[in-house]
């Protein structure tokens, strides 16, 4: 039976049922519906609006529920949705004081309820797999930190660096998400419950038993505003878009240094796949695929952005299509986050391939220049005389390394011996100290600020 049901002389036609029902989805909160009732039935007690003795079977009969779910010998079916399965339930095994629990609320803010408290800890789940691959990044930086790559701009050769600042540039990246997500549940932890269907209630209600019960932060402070905002399902659904967008970047380099094209790292067999027609072929398969899913998050972000731009004050039918999107775009991120960590952990890097190529294409030459530019030379002029012996090189085929002192001397009398190991790509890379910069103790101390960092992450 339909909780609403008493109003109407004619049964809901089963086309129109079947569009309105949202149980096959919203089941998964099942849970924090259980958690919720078990809170709201203890505060009623308190504030003597339902007997002790209703009480005490209302929570035996919602932990049997429960229990029966997790067991599997209860299925979800057969209702609208969880709501009126959890409550159909229960008045099916206690009879009328499963009645009063739905006293003193709506399913407007019970379902507004029970989603912030699934998100809630839907955001830390994704705030500790973030943990796990910031460790492992961490673990790749210090594993490397005496190895050197290309740095890129442009997707071309730019300057030499450090393997660690490699590394923790993706650190920082997924460290940065990870605090997004606690801070976000901040706005999550706000509590509805109470606000009934949008004007609150007449009962003589504490909805701060409720709120301590459930370990929310706060109360919602305007009951039109409690039903219907649905600002941190935006707000999760951006944090998990710019997780893939992380992510994403991340697959994007890891397909290009285990091509044969540039060699850097060595795909484990485990995370790759083969070609149906060429026997050859060790294809990159998890990265692409983590790659094509970040757009189906970013969908689901324009959705709830769509979704809640026009609905009038206070709760709508729309807000419905809150949660398939969020259950998707969950589990996405979830076994991208969980896939590319436990790849990481086995990818193998060929520093020597690395090496030979942080000093080819003239990498060092902002070396040179700077160089110059310490000794007095205006920094715009040293650059037009690098330029040139970038020109000299090209037509002399040579490289920096391979120059002698008197052909750096050709082109500035300010050159001196020293240049020749200002040049060498590994001494270019360490001698950029400045915080965040190539240098090993700058690496090192990055490995050190993301430890802290990490560390410190509360939710």
């Amino acid at each position: 039976m339909k909780l609403w049901q008493g109003r109407f002389a004619t049964p809901i036609a089963a086309d129109a049922d079947a569009f309105n029902e949202s149980l096959s989805f919203d089941k998964k909160l099942y849970k924090a519906d259980i958690t919720a009732s078990l809170a709201h039935s203890e505060m009623l007690c308190r504030c003597n609006v339902i007997s002790e003795s209703d009480k005490i079977a209302i929570h035996d009969g919602l932990k049997g529920i429960l229990s029966d779910i997790e067991n599997g010998t209860l299925i979800i079916e057969g209702q609208e949705d969880i709501h009126s399965f959890v409550e159909n339930e229960l008045v099916c095994r206690i009879g009328e004081a499963g009645k009063r629990l739905h006293t003193a609320r709506s399913r407007n803010d019970q379902v507004a309820t029970d989603f912030r408290l699934y998100v809630r800890e839907s955001s830390k789940e994704i705030i500790s797999l973030l943990k796990n691959l910031v460790a492992t990044l961490v673990d790749m930086a210090q594993k490397h930190v005496h190895h050197i790559m290309p740095g890129y701009t442009h997707l071309r050769k730019a300057q030499p660096i450090n393997c660690a600042q490699y590394f923790n540039a993706y650190s920082e990246m997924f460290l940065r998400d990870a605090q997004r997500f606690c801070d976000g549940l901040k706005r999550i932890n706000v509590m509805p419950l109470g606000s009934g269907a949008l004007a609150g209630t007449s009962y003589p209600i504490d909805r701060e038993i409720t709120r301590e019960l459930l370990a929310f932060d706060c109360v919602s402070q305007n009951s039109l505003d409690g039903v219907s905002d649905r600002d941190f399902v935006a707000e999760y659904l951006f944090d998990c878009s710019l997780v893939m967008a992380h992510l994403s970047r991340l697959c994007e380099d890891t397909i290009l240094y285990t091509s044969t094209e540039f060699g850097f790292w060595e795909m484990p067999d485990a995370y790759s796949t083969g070609s149906s027609i060429m026997p050859q072929k060790k294809n990159p398969d998890i990265s692409e695929l983590v790659r094509g899913k970040t757009g189906r998050v970013y969908g689901h972000l324009m959705a709830i952005l769509t979704t809640i731009k026009g609905v009038p004050l206070a709760y709508n039918k729309d807000f419905q299509e809150d949660k398939e999107g969020l259950f998707d775009a969950e589990k996405t991120v979830k076994d991208c986050i969980a896939i590319y960590t436990s790849m990481l952990q086995q990818i193998t890097l060929n520093v020597k391939r690395m090496e030979i190529a942080a000093a080819e294409d003239f990498t060092c030459a902002t070396d040179v220049a700077d160089y110059l530019a310490k000794r007095g030379v205006p920094f715009r002029t040293a650059h037009g005389v690098v330029g040139k012996i970038v020109r000299y090189c090209l037509d002399e085929n040579k490289t920096l390394e391979n120059m002698s002192l008197a052909e750096y001397k050709m082109h500035c009398e300010i050159f001196e011996e020293d240049i020749l190991s200002v040049v060498k790509a590994k001494n270019s890379a360490n001698a950029r100290t400045s915080v965040g910069g190539s240098s090993r103790a700058s690496a090192r101390a990055g490995i050190k600020s993301i430890k802290s960092r990490l560390k410190k992450l509360r939710y």
